[in-house]
């Protein structure tokens, strides 16, 4: 079934849930909820392809299966499916302790062979897995109870942090070997505090509570998901009541919903940032074109007008709350600057440098708004950029390829807060996530994959981010400020992560 835009806005998105859908105009019970998400879900296997590594797809994964080892809110780690991991004292080899007691939702015991399985077909690079040049180094593993050893071939020392990040999931070895991908893609299993009920792609998800769910148990037995890719139509969702919970609605609208009888909402800064890409194709071979692309942006006033104040504007890829924030990095803002470097190679306002800048639109707040305002910004300082608008999926495909335009926005989520998972995979020329191939960067990253002697990676990073914004490699934007807006009957938590999860959701008293 297809539903296209201009449904969406001439019938009102809350027509649809109820007439096209067949699915509740409104809650119709205590236990059920209805959520307005802003992106489809395109592959139940979240450990492989381009979906495994889209932050905003997260939330929807972590309803149904588990992570290694998850993240509270506030992004701590927690015992999860492993209540124990770590280090021997050389680093050479892993230890795990498996949760006892757990079951898939088909009702089959979870072992220590799921986890290890997992573990093997995750660092196998004929599965697909974005990560997989992580999780292969470490092997052989070994068995004994509950009890799980590995033999470290490559000291990684973000391999325990990636179990709660990107791919960082365990899935059922004997059902998947038993149905294969195509029959994982038609009925997944997992061991979360959610099973799938139906699923109709491009259109809705529905969820229902895993009775057997090892931790706390869901307060929502029934829970829709409306796959409403429009921002506008995200408003209509929550507004008309059809869903109880949305989030990236554009800011002043959050601000004016929260005002509303019955809607409530809730906003922080979360693990998210909003970057544009420089690929070292055309114009951005040159330096000059680079600072002063950088330099003629006014981030301040984009988070002041754009975002109604919401949000921080950041100078690298890091921010305050990842491992390697550095507060001396400063960009500055200097328009005039710009032209004198541009001047230099040659562009001017009558002449000016040409190139294409691809962006979402309203996949994040004010995305293609934001780049709109970036590009007139441009304009003045003697840049010409035309503005190619794609899907996040689209986005993907081009980064694996490395067919990206001169520039490309991007919204990068980093909920371990380590700069091996934003500087380093967004910078890193041999990175699968990465556009950016000068050999002089990945030089200076080589020695911190492998870096024992923490305090010294960690400075490395730092040093690493400085050079990248003395040479203007990235242009960072801002950390993002997650707005969700829900009925005052529904409590929500916001995960710091971005990811928006129905079971930290309970009906409001």
């Amino acid at each position: 079934m297809t539903i296209n835009r201009r449904d969406l806005l001439g019938h009102g998105a809350a027509a649809i849930g109820a007439a096209t859908l067949g699915l509740p105009r409104a809650a119709k019970a205590a236990d059920e909820l209805t959520i307005a998400y802003n992106v489809n879900l395109p592959s139940w296997d979240p450990t492989t392809g381009p979906s495994a590594v889209n932050p905003t797809i997260q939330g929807l994964y972590q309803s149904v299966f588990d992570q290694f080892i998850p993240q509270k809110p506030d992004l701590s780690f927690t015992p999860g499916l492993l209540t124990e991991w770590g280090w021997n004292d050389d680093r050479t080899q892993v230890m795990m302790t498996v949760r006892d007691g757990v079951k898939w939702h088909d009702g089959s015991p979870f072992t220590a062979e799921d986890v290890v399985w997992s573990l093997q077909r995750a660092g196998d690079e004929k599965t697909g897995n974005p990560i997989q040049f992580v999780w292969k180094n470490v092997n052989n593993f070994k068995i004994d109870g509950n009890k799980i050893t590995g033999d470290v071939v490559q000291f990684d020392p973000v391999y325990f942090k990636w179990m709660s990040f990107l791919t960082g999931y365990i899935m059922p070895k004997a059902y998947y070997e038993k149905v294969g991908a195509g029959g994982f893609e038609k009925a997944p299993i997992g061991t979360g505090p959610y099973m799938v009920d139906k699923f109709e792609r491009n259109a809705f998800l529905r969820l229902k509570a895993n009775p057997n769910y090892w931790g706390n148990k869901p307060a929502f037995k029934n829970v829709t998901i409306k796959f409403v890719t429009d921002a506008a139509s995200r408003v209509a969702e929550v507004e008309s009541g059809s869903s109880q919970v949305t989030l990236e609605i554009p800011y002043e609208e959050y601000d004016r919903l929260i005002a509303k009888d019955g809607l409530a909402g809730s906003i922080k800064n979360v693990s998210d940032i909003g970057m544009i890409f420089f690929n070292d194709i055309e114009a951005m071979l040159d330096k000059n074109v680079r600072q002063a692309a950088v330099m003629a942006v006014d981030k301040e006033l984009l988070v002041k007008r754009l975002l109604r104040g919401y949000g921080q504007p950041i100078a690298t890829l890091e921010t305050p709350e990842y491992a390697a924030f550095d507060p001396s990095i400063k960009v500055e803002h200097n328009p005039e600057k710009a032209k004198e470097l541009l001047a230099a190679s040659g562009y001017s306002p009558k002449k000016p440098v040409k190139f294409t800048i691809q962006t979402t639109k309203g996949f994040k707040p004010k995305d293609y708004e934001m780049i709109q305002a970036i590009v007139g910004m441009w304009r003045k300082v003697g840049i010409e950029a035309k503005i190619e608008v794609y899907e996040i999926a689209k986005h993907y495909e081009l980064r694996a390829a490395d067919k990206l335009a001169p520039a490309a926005f991007y919204n990068w989520g980093n909920a371990i807060g380590d700069p091996t998972t934003s500087t380093g995979f967004a910078m890193y020329g041999p990175s699968p996530h990465s556009v950016w191939d000068s050999q002089d960067l990945i030089d200076k990253i080589n020695p911190l994959w492998g870096e024992k002697d923490e305090a010294k990676r960690i400075a490395g990073w730092k040093a690493v981010d400085k050079y990248i914004a003395e040479q203007a490699y990235v242009l960072p934007l801002m950390q993002y400020a997650q707005p969700i807006v829900h009925s005052k009957k529904v409590n929500v938590v916001q995960h710091v992560s971005g990811a928006l999860l129905p079971a930290l959701m309970t009906p409001a008293a």
